[in-house]
């Protein structure tokens, strides 16, 4: 376990309610935790310009006035209401980066003797758990920095429109790639 390593009582009594009797923890980690990853500065300045046009055309049905909520309620008043769901949103784009980090903070992966486990805690917890025979694919994505991502399994599957769309899933944003990766290839080996 990394020294640096700062699990959250939260995420640590999940461990504990993950792992089996007579199971052992050999290595554990959490993502990096970063505000700009390639998906949240796409949502980012997509964001930008959504927010922007949709402030514009909520103060353009209001007539370029603020209005006064003393009188009764006109109907532009009314129509401008329509842009608070897509101002919103907006908002949710331009707060993607402090989602991602939020994520990182709340997930934690971890290698025991018996099976590589990934929790992934926000409005719910999502707990992957691979068995050795699940394990014989495993490959790494390094960066120049040293930190990566570590493959498990790729999810294919076909969108609405007919396009086929796939997902790496794994241990994503680790500080030693190379070591979970020989660790995972070990696990494998042991049980093979």
């Amino acid at each position: 376990m990394s020294s640096n390593l700062q699990i959250s009582k939260e995420l640590r009594r999940k461990i504990d309610n993950e792992l089996q009797p007579g199971e052992s923890i050999r290595w554990v980690g959490q993502p990096i935790p970063r505000f700009f990853t390639a998906d949240s500065i796409g949502c980012v300045l997509f964001g930008i310009p959504w927010t922007i046009f949709t402030i514009f055309w909520m103060w353009a049905a209001l007539e370029f006035k603020l209005p006064n909520l003393r009188e009764d309620l006109q109907p532009q008043h009314l129509f401008a209401l329509f842009g608070i769901p897509f101002m919103l949103t907006g908002f949710g784009m331009l707060s993607s980066p402090l989602l991602v980090w939020q994520a990182a903070k709340k997930s934690v992966y971890l290698v025991t003797n018996k099976r590589a486990i990934s929790i992934q805690s926000g409005w719910s917890t999502t707990i992957r758990s691979y068995l050795p025979d699940q394990l014989k694919d495993v490959y790494r994505k390094e960066r120049a920095d040293g930190t990566g991502d570590v493959i498990i399994a790729i999810r294919e599957w076909i969108d609405n429109d007919g396009d086929p769309r796939s997902e790496e899933i794994g241990f994503l944003e680790v500080r030693d790639p190379r070591e979970v990766e020989n660790i995972l290839r070990q696990l494998f080996q042991n049980n093979a």
